[in-house]
């Protein structure tokens, strides 16, 4: 485990919040599991840096990027339609890019979870 945990903290911007629910979803695989669960998850994974540019060219050239981005279809499709719920749910996304990259990461580890326990 300890090699992967050496290849999370390698990753772009990732958090102590990020690393810790990493280390949890890793602690009762084997090692193959491991290996499996590294690929698929940094694969998906988006960095807050990523999702702060998709947010910046959601604010100013199309509204919800970001937001379709993270798999979020319904809320993109209303960002798009109402230019940003009004240009504050944009701005708000840019202060919360943080927020929306530990979330769609979850999302993420939890499918990959998924797919290593399979892979045995």
């Amino acid at each position: 485990m300890d090699s992967y945990q050496n290849a999370y903290m390698g990753l772009p911007g990732i958090s102590p919040e990020e690393l810790h629910f990493l280390q949890q979803a890793n602690a009762e695989l084997n090692e193959n599991q491991q290996k499996y669960f590294h690929m698929a998850y940094t694969s998906k994974r988006k960095s807050p840096q990523d999702i702060l540019v998709f947010s910046l060219v959601g604010l100013f050239l199309v509204p919800g990027l970001q937001r379709f981005i993270v798999g979020q279809i319904g809320m993109g499709i209303a960002y798009l339609f109402t230019v940003g719920l009004c240009f504050v749910g944009s701005i708000m996304d840019v202060v919360n890019h943080k927020s929306l990259a530990l979330e769609f990461n979850r999302k993420v580890a939890f499918d990959s979870y998924q797919i290593a326990r399979m892979s045995s």
